[in-house]
């Protein structure tokens, strides 16, 4: 058997902090239901977490600290 995955970034095209639960669980719904409507069963989400370097600006001015940022993906699979 030769399974297929597919990633998807999971990038909502709202304010998730300004809009209510439902709000957010409506939109992964309509999210997974568009890929399996292309033959892709949904499997799960994953969180990829990166580490993203600070600068250290011209002699120390303007410089930034590094920190991490997390992405969400959603993991498709087809038969």
């Amino acid at each position: 058997m030769n399974m297929k995955y597919k990633v998807v970034p999971l990038e909502p095209s709202f304010d998730l902090k300004s809009s209510a639960s439902k709000d957010a669980s409506d939109y992964l719904e309509r999210f997974i239901n568009h890929y399996e409507n292309q033959g892709w069963e949904y499997l799960r989400v994953e969180v990829i977490s990166t580490y993203v370097s600070g600068d250290n600006g011209c002699f120390g001015f303007g410089s930034t600290p590094g920190y991490t940022q997390n992405k969400q993906m959603v993991v498709f699979n087809k038969n």
